[in-house]
């Protein structure tokens, strides 16, 4: 067996043909044809008003704080496990992160955790669709309005996840979406900023191109000094040709969830994503946790799966825990306060899931993963 990969696209002639016309066509006044048909797309694919793409999905957070006005004095609510694309732009506009607990179930920001850490400096939260699955967001916003902060939802991880019949990104005042390689759907690198808010949407449009006006664009007339924050015609002809392939790509990912879920159903002490009813989970990374009974860490379990070509990754560490926010007197609190995010991180791994995945290769990631649980079992 060839080493089977952690992540990885699905790129078909569709793909290549539409970046091959932005490359020969898309410059100087034609510049934008793919950007302004891959934002009304993606827009009509959510059902909201206003889409605007953006280089990363780490820009796209740092817009959203940008345009709701968060800057320092303020606090902004993240859950502890996630990538630290959610909360380095919180320092970027000189607020402060506060790392809430996440959910036992669906890994995601714990709506409890989340109303514990409000302050009177409390501006916004970003709730984290977690590998696919989604925040319970009928709590987080009733929270949320009852102490009038804004969400800003990160659905970097969820394209095409659902909840009572709405996709992700549709659940904040702002979200953001990702298209990094690893992503269902990919620009290479990309993101997208979306919003129901006209107000949000033009703030975040003059704050993304050094401060210009849409309408003085041709006159290179600056307002304020900004941000150059806009993805290549060729990524958005990426994206414009996976977007027309959503669903495609989404049930792929739900097809390789299922045939992990077939293999491992009866293996005890190791837990996958979960889909609470109302939800459909875009699984954009086949996670599992290990029982700790097992005595089997990631750390541990990361390296004998390479030794046996199945390269997998290792669920995020708690930002609270990283070098990063080392003397950030939150994450002090936070490394005592949130003990399920504690709890799951050193146990967690993403499993290899990438677009050319096959029953074949599943069949080989579970035998060797159930080999090593089986070896553990009997060292114990």
């Amino acid at each position: 067996m060839d080493r089977i990969t952690i992540s990885g696209p699905w790129i078909t002639e569709k793909e290549i043909s539409y970046v091959t016309d932005a490359v020969a066509t898309c410059w100087y006044e034609n510049a934008n044809l793919y950007h302004d048909r891959f934002q009304r797309a993606f827009a009509e694919y959510l059902g909201c008003r206003h889409a605007l793409a953006l280089p990363s999905g780490t820009s796209g957070v740092h817009l959203a704080l940008l345009a709701l006005s968060v800057g320092p004095g303020d606090e902004v609510i993240v859950p502890d496990l996630t990538w630290i694309g959610s909360s380095a732009p919180i320092s970027y506009v000189g607020a402060t992160p506060v790392f809430a607990d996440v959910d036992p179930g669906t890994w995601c920001l714990s709506p409890d955790s989340f109303e514990a850490c409000i302050t009177p400096r409390t501006r916004a939260v970003i709730p984290v669709d977690l590998y696919g699955s989604l925040a319970d967001y009928d709590a987080i916003q009733a929270i949320a309005a009852r102490h009038r902060i804004a969400v800003i939802e990160d659905a970097a991880e969820a394209i095409g996840s659902e909840a009572q019949g709405r996709r992700a990104g549709t659940f904040g005042d702002i979200s953001i979406f990702s298209f990094h390689g690893s992503k269902t759907m990919t620009t290479g690198e990309g993101g997208m900023l979306v919003t129901d808010r006209p107000d949000l949407y033009e703030r975040a449009l003059v704050l993304g191109d050094h401060g210009r006006r849409p309408a003085e664009r041709g006159n290179f007339w600056n307002h304020e000094i900004a941000y150059k924050y806009k993805m290549s015609s060729m990524q958005a002809a990426l994206g414009l040709a996976q977007l027309e392939r959503i669903d495609e790509l989404v049930e792929r990912k739900r097809q390789i969830f299922s045939w992990y879920q077939t293999r491992v159903r009866s293996v005890e002490g190791l837990t996958l994503n979960v889909e609470p009813p109302g939800t459909k989970n875009s699984y954009w990374m086949v996670t599992a946790i290990l029982d700790a009974g097992l005595g089997l860490t990631k750390d541990r379990l990361i390296p004998l799966m390479e030794e046996r070509k199945a390269l997998c990754r290792p669920v995020f560490h708690p930002l609270s825990s990283l070098p990063a926010y080392e003397s950030l007197s939150q994450a002090v609190e936070a490394r005592r306060r949130n003990t399920v995010s504690y709890r799951i991180s050193p146990l967690g791994v993403n499993l290899p899931c990438g677009m050319s995945m096959t029953a074949e290769k599943v069949d080989y990631v579970c035998d060797s993963l159930m080999q090593i649980l089986q070896a553990a079992q009997v060292r114990r």
